[in-house]
């Protein structure tokens, strides 16, 4: 067991190379829109929900592709969190704005509006949706999906989801269903943390679970993916890396992120402000060595515990994280077998294990974040009781199974 230091490396991502010839990888959504689906758009007024993961696989983003197409004439552009740059720090409001380099508007949905309405659809008979997602149930872009549509069919207008792969494969699944009494822009769907289905798929689930209950009928069209199979992980798909959120700067970051970002509920670090966000995780109170050996001691599957110490900073993308230029004592979380990693049950071991060691220290948010996180409230009684993960993880299991065979019916791959 690795004894590790780290004071506040960048957290930029990188780029896990090129993409390999198209006749050898996964064919994204965008890609065979432009190369045999152009009828879906051509003579039509569009609005484009995207930000900076929406890019064609040399590297052009959707919107400038489209752009070169003359029947084709892009009304407006429309942002989730993080911004169409996908730069702005989590959590942080944008603002609407004009593109400089296109001249189109840019409409926030993550400001003062987190759904498209009134002047901002103005002219526009199409919505294309094109945006690089992880599968998990409180990042943002899923709920901006479902609003969208959801404006999209109150105003009778063209849906397109450009589909793109999961970064984690779909075969695993995990977490605690959505309980209604904790519904918020963090977790609007009734999903599991971890739920296993690409945009594509969501969008179909959206329609008949979250529009029809309401009465709504869409006009959807799906551009799927080609060559892909749902038990891939994104450096399977042949396809280069690109972060889909600033926090998130790597294959192995996604892994576990699903997980132990439920630790942005408590008082702990969830390492933003270094080099290995969602990886390092502690606090200046925190016996590292104590808390990695218990954790080891529960052998959960596929991952491994290492001591750490890390000092959190500013950073373009972090402003004022956690513990910023203080001292804090940890574990590294090593992902061994991803095919095996349950994440979400590995976050809540973390938080266990913290209260059984600290349990005068360790504090749950007062906002009631965490609750909105896991999707229910019994998680964190069951904590504040003296649960072990292993007793916690059991009370979702039965849910589980259900979601898993009935999100079947929405499978496109």
């Amino acid at each position: 067991m690795k004894d590790k230091t780290s004071a506040g490396e960048s957290a930029a991502g990188t780029n896990a190379g090129q993409c390999r010839p198209a006749e050898t990888r996964v064919k994204l959504g965008c890609e065979r829109l432009i190369e045999s689906q152009m009828n879906l758009i051509e003579g039509r007024q569009i609005g484009i929900v995207t930000n900076h993961s929406g890019v064609l696989p040399g590297g052009r983003h959707v919107v400038d592709a489209l752009r070169a197409v003359p029947d084709v004439r892009i009304k407006a552009l429309f942002s989730p969190e993080h911004g169409i740059r996908g730069n702005a720090p989590a959590g942080k409001h944008v603002e609407n704005e004009v593109d400089p380099q296109t001249g189109i508007q840019v409409y926030s949905l993550y400001g003062s509006h987190n759904k498209p309405e009134g002047s901002m659809l103005s002219g526009i008979d199409t919505l294309v949706y094109d945006i690089q997602d992880v599968g998990v149930r409180f990042y943002t872009y899923i709920s901006t999906l479902a609003l969208a549509m959801e404006a999209a069919a109150e105003k009778g207008i063209r849906f397109i989801l450009l589909d793109r792969p999961l970064v984690n494969s779909g075969l695993i699944i995990d977490g605690p269903m959505l309980d209604d009494e904790v519904k918020s822009f963090v977790g609007m769907l009734r999903l599991p943390v971890l739920y296993g289905l690409t945009a594509g798929e969501l969008a179909g689930l959206i329609r008949k679970e979250h529009l029809g209950k309401s009465g709504l009928a869409i006009d959807l069209k799906i551009v799927k993916l080609e060559n892909y199979s749902r038990s891939m992980w994104y450096d399977e798909t042949g396809l280069a890396w690109l972060p889909p959120s600033p926090n998130i700067p790597t294959p192995e970051t996604a892994a576990i992120y699903p997980g132990t970002a439920l630790i942005e509920g408590t008082n702990l670090s969830e390492g933003r402000g270094t080099r290995s966000p969602f990886r390092f995780i502690g606090a200046p109170f925190v016996d590292k060595r104590k808390l990695a050996d218990a954790l080891n001691s529960n052998e959960l599957p596929g991952v491994e515990f290492n001591p750490v110490d890390f000092t959190p900073r500013e950073l373009t993308i972090v402003s004022h994280p956690r513990f910023k230029d203080i001292l804090c004592h940890g574990v590294e979380v090593a992902v061994k077998d991803r095919n095996v990693l349950k994440p979400v049950e590995v976050g809540l071991s973390i938080i266990c294990e913290i209260r059984k060691l600290h349990s005068v220290e360790l504090m749950f948010r007062a906002d009631g974040a965490f609750n909105r996180l896991v999707g229910n409230k019994k998680v964190r009684d069951m904590i504040e009781a003296g649960a072990g993960y292993a007793e916690v993880a059991s009370g979702w299991r039965e849910e589980l199974a259900k979601f898993a065979n009935s999100r079947k019916e929405y499978f496109l791959y």
